[in-house]
């Protein structure tokens, strides 16, 4: 192609005026020799490949080609859809054969990774090659959730609480780490030795967050240089268990910062002899189950919507509707927000954790909690994901359940102050149960789409397959290294 011809992504019009602006700035870039170029799959795991700095452009122009099978995957690795028959994969003819999908970057998202020699970062979104979006993107799943809420002039700001587990790395993983025989290609692998960083129950504590300052500190530095939107490192109740917070954000922001952080967490504590996981529970002594709390609020105009005019009131009509509308879809979601089978060991009762779908004004054993005061801004506290979530996929079945509920003006009912005690639904009790209601929830399905929906489920009823044939630790060997 001569160099005066427009490239890919020229041609189809992929890049916003922001986007060219700033994949502009970074032609000029002189001390970064590796560019990492990747994608969210739809575990919400970052895949992709490392070009050079002299590749760079090219990439700018045209995006680069990467194995469309990898949407074919569960979370061991093993293909699950067949990709070389004669039907179409997933309903998708431009799939058969693990054919090419052009990852095309968002130039908006460079970062320099500052644990990483010289080394850049670009996330992309999913392209066939006549230049439509994948559909099985989740980032571009969430895009048309949020360009529909756009339609009713709203704007959907989220924030993050999103707890985990940090380890000291004790010994290395056993030599067959990650071999086996044939059958076996798509194992994880073994998990590693790890030792607590300390031991008890010290929720909030000062003195642990001392002991752990050590690596803490490389995180808080190195999260920081990266730019994201730190607000807090906590101490979380249970032994080794942390706790971030990020600065609310619009749009995709929230689900950027969150794939961009459990990335850089992992990445940054393996460099430092540690281990972090975001596996809701680690079967080790003790270990207590972590969360993925989300605040999610709408704004139109500048203005929050969930806000009451009455200071007596605990919602506006409307924040009551998208409230409706998350606990009418709270079973169905939860194949979303805790898309694995270790984070159902998490919904028990008196545990701080959800079980059951109800709400209350700021109690924290209510799966949705309402904070903020009538005087400013009023918002939504899930407390239903888990950590290992797919941020895109769970940012984007949660605001359509809430614009389900305002578009149909579901009533929530009466607030539940004894969550645990409460006459609702309860919450799915196994990743089984949570895909068969999703299976059968037609709003989650009018607003994600039946195709999307539909490959959700075959992706993880092959893991909940794999998992029932399996009669040994399945599950630490599944998540504990991957998440």
């Amino acid at each position: 192609m001569r160099p005066d011809t427009p490239g890919f992504i020229a041609r189809h019009r992929l890049w916003s005026d922001e986007q060219t602006e700033a994949a502009g700035k970074l032609a000029g870039l002189d001390d970064i020799d590796l560019v990492r170029v990747v994608f969210a799959d739809q575990h919400g795991l970052l895949r992709g490949k490392t070009v050079t700095a002299a590749e760079l452009p090219h990439v700018l122009r045209d995006g680069t080609g990467i194995a469309s099978s990898l949407l074919a995957k569960d979370t061991s690795g093993r293909t699950v859809v067949p990709v070389f028959g004669a039907d179409a994969p997933l309903g998708l003819r431009a799939l058969r054969g693990a054919a090419d999908m052009l990852m095309v970057p968002d130039p908006t998202t460079f970062r320099v990774l500052p644990w990483a020699p010289a080394t850049g970062w670009l996330l992309c979104d999913l392209h066939f090659a006549d230049g439509t979006p994948v559909p099985l993107c989740g980032r571009g799943l969430l895009r048309r959730v949020l360009d529909r809420a756009a339609e009713q002039d709203l704007t959907y700001v989220t924030g993050l609480e999103l707890e985990f587990h940090l380890y000291r790395l004790t010994d290395p993983p056993p030599a067959d780490d990650g071999f086996g025989a044939l059958g076996d290609i798509g194992s994880p692998g073994a998990p590693p030795a790890v030792a607590p960083l300390f031991h008890g129950h010290q929720y909030l504590s000062e003195l642990r967050y001392d002991e752990a300052e050590p690596v803490l500190g490389v995180l808080h530095r190195e999260l920081t240089a990266l730019g994201l939107p730190l607000r807090t490192l906590e101490i979380e109740f249970g032994p080794s268990q942390v706790e971030v917070t990020l600065m609310p954000g619009v749009g995709l922001e929230t689900a950027d910062a969150a794939l961009l952080l459990r990335s850089a967490v992992k990445q940054v504590a393996r460099r430092h002899g540690h281990h972090a996981t975001f596996m809701c529970r680690p079967h080790l002594p003790r270990s207590f189950s972590s969360g993925w709390h989300l605040h999610q609020s709408l704004l139109r105009d500048g203005t929050g919507v969930f806000t009451p005019k009455d200071p007596g009131e605990d919602l506006s009509a409307e924040g009551r509707w998208f409230l409706g509308g998350l606990l009418a879809h709270a079973r169905g979601a939860t194949a979303f927000s805790t898309p694995t089978l270790n984070g159902y060991k998490r919904y028990q009762p008196g545990s701080l954790a959800p079980d059951r779908c109800g709400w209350a004004r700021d109690n924290r054993g209510a799966m949705v909690r309402v904070v903020g005061h009538a005087h400013g801004q009023v918002r939504l506290e899930n407390r239903v994901g888990e950590p290992a979530a797919n941020p895109y996929l769970y940012l984007a079945s949660q605001l359509a359940a809430g614009l389900d509920g305002l578009t149909n003006r579901l009533d929530p009912g009466p607030s539940a102050d004894e969550p645990y005690t409460s006459d609702v639904p309860l919450l799915p009790r196994s990743l089984g149960e949570a895909l068969d209601a999703l299976d059968t929830d037609t709003g989650l399905r009018a607003w994600l789409g039946d195709p999307f929906v539909d490959y959700h489920l075959a992706i993880k009823r092959a893991e909940v397959a794999r998992f029932e044939r399996e009669t040994n630790d399945w599950e630490q060997r599944e998540y504990f290294r991957m998440f």
